[in-house]
Formats: C-alpha cells, sequence, structure tokens
C-alpha cells in the first residue's frame, strides 16, 4: 500500500522540483517512486567531489535531505501543511570517485508533527557508501 498523498506520483512528476536550485545545479536525478521509497541519483563529478578527488560529504547530506524532504512533501496534504528539515546526521562509510550514486529514502516514522526517514546511499557496484536519517517538522499552514 502507498504512504503517498497522491497514489499516482512518478519520478517526471518530480523532475520539475529542482528547477534553480542546489539539486538542479548538483545534477540530480529521480530513478524511482516505490510504495514506500524514493530512489534519488546524483553524479560523482568535479562539483560534487572534494580536492581529494572523492565525494564530498556535504554533497551527500544534501542528497540525503533531499530526498527526505520531498519525501515527506509527498506524504502530507500540501494544502493543508508543509515540511521542513529539523536534524540530519550522516555516517560516510566509504568513499567513492567516480560514477554516480543513488539514495534511497524510507521511512522510520511517519507521525502528524514529525517524519524521520532513513536514507542509504549506494555506489554504482551497490556498495554502502552513506547511512542518513533526516527528521522533518510537519506544520500547519496558517490561513
Amino acid at each position: 500500500m502507498s504512504i503517498w498523498f497522491h497514489k499516482n506520483i512518478t519520478p517526471q512528476h518530480l523532475s520539475g522540483i529542482m528547477k534553480n536550485t542546489m539539486p538542479e545545479f548538483l545534477e540530480f536525478k529521480w530513478e524511482e517512486v516505490g510504495d514506500d521509497f524514493l530512489k534519488l541519483s546524483m553524479p560523482v563529478i568535479d562539483k560534487t567531489r572534494q580536492p581529494y578527488g572523492f565525494l564530498h560529504g556535504g554533497a551527500s547530506c544534501v542528497l540525503a535531505e533531499t530526498i527526505g524532504s520531498v519525501a515527506s512533501a509527498l506524504v502530507i496534504d500540501r494544502e493543508k501543511f508543509y515540511c521542513v528539515g529539523l536534524e540530519i546526521n550522516a555516517n560516510h562509510l566509504r568513499s567513492v570517485s567516480e560514477g554516480r550514486v543513488v539514495a534511497v529514502s524510507s521511512p522510520l516514522h511517519l507521525g502528524k508533527s514529525t517524519h524521520v526517514w532513513d536514507i542509504k546511499i549506494y555506489d554504482d557496484n551497490e556498495n554502502l557508501i552513506c547511512i542518513s536519517r533526516l527528521t522533518v517538522a510537519i506544520l500547519q499552514i496558517k490561513k
């Protein structure tokens, strides 16, 4: 059973939300929308690497924050609520210097006022390179 507010959401529906933002600059691409998960990829290129040539940990955090925040926005009724990030953590487990990485976000908690997302980032060989947890506040729109 789908957790999304709008049940027929596809990666094509999501592509326009990154226009003129950091995720567009970093060349993020929506890969898949499952019943209870999202997949978002990012290339490992000069603008996502740190000076030693490895994927920058901050780029991994931007990827994690983006996929988790969008996931929260897809769960709520956006005519009544909006969501903002409260806390993110990331453990960088191994380095990657080329190819792309894919983030997979799934819910740990979907409450009325907070969501907590488990985000795992893998390289092209499906090695786990980063694990992250994002907490998102769900706020009511004041009319």
